[in-house]
């Protein structure tokens, strides 16, 4: 029996530059780029070198702490470099690609394996890292057994690609297999959690084996986090999964055609971009080809993911691995004199600072600038006005400030993750960096818990 779920607590940032309903050219380039700083908590191993040949499925690196777990090359090619930064961190390895080749894997249905059968499958392919688990907000334990998986129908980040869109556009039945192959990991359920805002989810109809559940409201009522705080909240000890919905096909495809071949439909968004729309490209792409001459000039910031989240690169940079979104906005390199001054009727603000208050519907060109530097971390009862989680977030940030274990898991650190307590920083008179902040407090729990 579905559950609808209707949030009040939230806040959405509107911008100008969302994708239209349309699908482009698919964006075919020649490089490639796998990311270890995508992955939180991973301690990379390198298994390739430079001028190495690779085969789509190819490991690149693996886990140190858990070698099963493998990071593969989305094509076939040679691998290019390996880039690192301060202490030899490994930060990238990129791949060009030279024809199309794939390890075969081996076709199979999912209903015939055992959950160790479809566990070493997505091991060997790589298609592990899609799968995240909670808490920690980290790539799943392979010998863990989770009590429930959750997959997200939509988002509500700014600028969000819509998933009804992207099904459409899509293979059904490589998602069917996907989940099919998912529901053996678990005695627990599969949670497709929808739009409830939205009366077009007819096409999830015909998707069984999963339940299906409705959340309406503002950002962040698409986050996975939210979700399981009210469907299924964790306890200390217990573990749910997370998969993206467009991460369900790629493992379809995977016991459908036997290959590792992570194709995803992204959406290119922004103030800066010319005909915001969709392309199909596969992870890890180069954005070059795909923002070649669709951007307006000047100097911009490119960001794989959303405003929110995601990470900064150049236009030289990667699409990255859990990412359906390339967003283009100005950069805010600039300094204001007197700008608390300014009425503000064309500037965006959560606490209604500005005239721009009055029209609630508009939407905004807004760039990078931070609009002052830190300050004292000091009560002020905003946090609360958008998580909508039974959590103290004010409190919780202060214990993993000051490393307070016990606090912290008092204050529910378990259920939560970066994105959750993004719209936080975004509000945050402070101007503290608390997704940071937050990321360390997850690293510390896992490591006085391990």
């Amino acid at each position: 029996m579905s559950r609808s779920i209707k949030l009040k607590k939230g806040f959405d940032i509107r911008l100008e530059g969302i994708a239209e309903k349309k699908l482009g050219a698919t964006v075919d380039p020649v490089m490639f780029g796998v990311r270890p700083t995508d992955f939180p908590g991973l301690i990379p191993k390198l298994e390739v070198k430079p001028d190495s040949e690779v085969l789509a499925g190819t490991p690149l690196f693996c886990d140190k702490l858990h070698p099963e777990i493998q990071f593969t090359s989305p094509v076939s090619g040679r691998v290019i470099s390996v880039e690192r930064g301060e202490r030899r961190k490994m930060l990238e390895v990129t791949v060009e690609k030279n024809g199309t080749r794939y390890i075969d894997f081996g076709k199979a249905e999912p209903d015939k394996l055992t959950a160790g059968q479809i566990i070493n499958q997505l091991l060997n392919s790589g298609l592990w890292p899609a799968i995240r688990q909670r808490p920690y907000h980290i790539v799943a334990d392979p010998n863990d057994k989770p009590k429930s998986i959750f997959i997200s129908g939509f988002d509500t980040a700014p600028l969000a690609p819509d998933y009804n869109f992207i099904l459409e556009n899509s293979s059904l039945a490589l998602f069917r297999t996907g989940i099919r192959a998912l529901s053996k990991l678990t005695s627990g359920l599969v949670n497709l959690v929808l739009n409830g805002n939205r009366k077009d989810n007819q096409i999830f109809d015909a998707i069984e084996g999963v339940e299906k559940s409705y959340f309406s409201g503002p950002h962040p009522a698409g986050n996975a986090g939210v979700h399981i705080h009210h469907l299924d909240p964790l306890n200390k000890g217990e573990i749910v999964w997370i998969v993206n919905l467009q991460d369900v096909f790629s493992i379809g495809r995977l016991f459908e055609e036997g290959i590792y071949k992570p194709e995803r439909i992204v959406a290119l968004t922004g103030s800066e971009v010319i005909k915001p729309q969709y392309y199909r490209m596969l992870s890890g792409s180069a954005v070059t080809q795909v923002v070649a001459g669709k951007i307006n000039p000047g100097n911009q910031r490119y960001i794989s993911g959303n405003v929110l989240t995601g990470t900064k690169i150049g236009p030289e940079g990667f699409l990255g691995y859990y990412d359906s979104q390339i967003t283009v906005i100005p950069e805010g390199n600039y300094y204001e004199f007197f700008g608390w001054a300014d009425p503000g009727i064309s500037k965006f603000s959560f606490s209604r600072t500005f005239l721009s208050s009055l029209f609630p519907r508009r939407s905004y060109k807004l760039d990078t600038n931070m609009h002052g530097g830190e300050r004292a971390f000091v009560v002020t009862g905003q946090y609360e006005k958008v998580i909508p989680m039974d959590i103290f977030p004010m409190q919780l940030l202060k214990a993993i400030i000051a490393e307070d274990i016990d606090n912290m898991e008092n204050l529910g650190i378990y259920e939560v993750a970066e994105e959750d307590f993004a719209l936080c920083e975004f509000i945050c008179p402070s101007k503290i960096e608390i997704q940071s902040e937050l990321r360390k407090g997850l690293d510390l729990m896992r490591k006085e818990m391990s």
